[in-house]
């Protein structure tokens, strides 16, 4: 039996976890970042801005 052509269902699948494997990669970036900013943005006792402790 020979091997037969991709089926369009696959490349439709395909594209479809494509996308959403960018859309999860992008959240990821995005909340990661988010992270990042907060954290630098303590104080050296690990208070955040705008608080009692870090004036």
């Amino acid at each position: 039996m020979a091997i037969s052509p991709e089926h369009e269902l696959h490349r439709r699948r395909w594209s479809r976890n494509l996308g959403l494997g960018l859309v999860l990669a992008a959240f990821v970036v995005l909340v990661f970042g988010l992270t990042i900013v907060k954290v630098s943005r303590q104080d050296e006792h690990g208070n955040p801005p705008g608080t009692e402790a870090s004036r």
